[in-house]
């Protein structure tokens, strides 16, 4: 009885974020009916005419929609390629430093952007690329000319990838610096007596012991790899950029909210929610078989 009664406080204690999980996950997925109306407006979900899967035929159509997909595919690859390799580089140099207080605050200083919305970074990152901004003097000083970054669609994939993993690499080194700790210090004294040098040992003994936790974090990432970023792209893109950084989630956002085409955006919207489940169970298959790691 005492334990049913404590078991009745933890599900009051989950009731608040089920609500709101019911109230803004569950109930909105209602409006998935769109996908298969020529939804008008003013008549409602209830009485737009239903078409079908005539939607989703128009968008594979659609001149754009390879574009889209192809920017979706390459912006993710690339951030989680390099989210994966920039932190795991990161946290192995500073596992070998000996300072532990230097450690500490390299750490605390890199992580901190982690928790800097886009919006605020955003700007640093328009008012640092501008015409007048730091870069380009910089580049005028030495003799160069002004370069329009955020207009150029061969600068700006690669500013949206390496502001992304800057933004970020502090904080995914944690994980790695929190595997460090698993790895018996006996190992590295064995080492040096038997004359491994610092180098011996980081490609001998740190790596392979970061291995498990690399290959969980690269097959968990496939998953998102229909996710690159619309915080990041919304604040910094503009139309000059669209064919570099036009993505399905801020196509699904103008041809939604600006453009009032209800059915074909939640069509689109809803064949990224498919293939990215179906890739979130792939990636969980991987991570166990190869990771032994299960969430059920």
């Amino acid at each position: 009885m005492r334990y049913r009664s404590f078991e009745k406080h933890y599900h009051l204690m989950l009731l608040p974020g089920i609500i709101l999980l019911c109230i803004f996950s569950v109930i909105p997925m209602f409006g998935l009916i769109m996908a298969f109306q020529d939804f008008k407006l003013g008549f409602g979900i209830w009485r737009s005419p239903w078409i079908g899967l005539e939607n989703f035929q128009y968008m594979l159509q659609m001149s754009d929609s390879r574009l889209i997909f192809y920017n979706t595919l390459f912006l993710a690859s690339c951030k989680i390629v390099m989210n994966l390799v920039v932190p795991l580089v990161f946290a192995v140099l500073l596992n070998e430093l000996r300072l532990r207080m230097f450690k500490r605050w390299v750490q605390t200083i890199v992580y901190i952007p982690h928790f800097l919305s886009w919006v605020i970074i955003s700007g640093i990152i328009v008012e640092m690329l501008s015409l007048d901004g730091i870069v380009n003097g910089v580049i005028r000083m030495f003799g160069g000319k002004g370069i329009l970054f955020l207009a150029s669609n061969n600068w700006f994939p690669a500013i949206l990838v390496s502001s992304d993993v800057w933004k970020e690499f502090g904080f995914g080194a944690i994980i790695y610096l929190a595997a460090l700790t698993g790895i018996s210090p006996s190992l590295y004294e064995s080492a040096a007596i038997d004359g491994a040098t610092r180098r011996q040992r980081m490609l001998y003994i740190t790596l392979p012991g970061l291995l498990p936790t690399v290959i969980l974090m690269g097959t968990l990432s496939i998953s998102n790899i229909l996710n690159a970023g619309f915080d990041q792209i919304f604040n910094l893109y503009n139309p000059m950029v669209y064919e570099s950084a036009d993505i399905i989630d801020t196509y699904v956002y103008r041809s939604g909210l600006l453009q009032a085409q209800f059915g074909l955006a939640t069509a689109v919207g809803l064949m990224k929610s498919v293939i990215s489940f179906i890739l979130i169970m792939f990636s969980y298959g991987l991570a166990y078989r190869f990771a032994n790691y299960r969430i059920f």
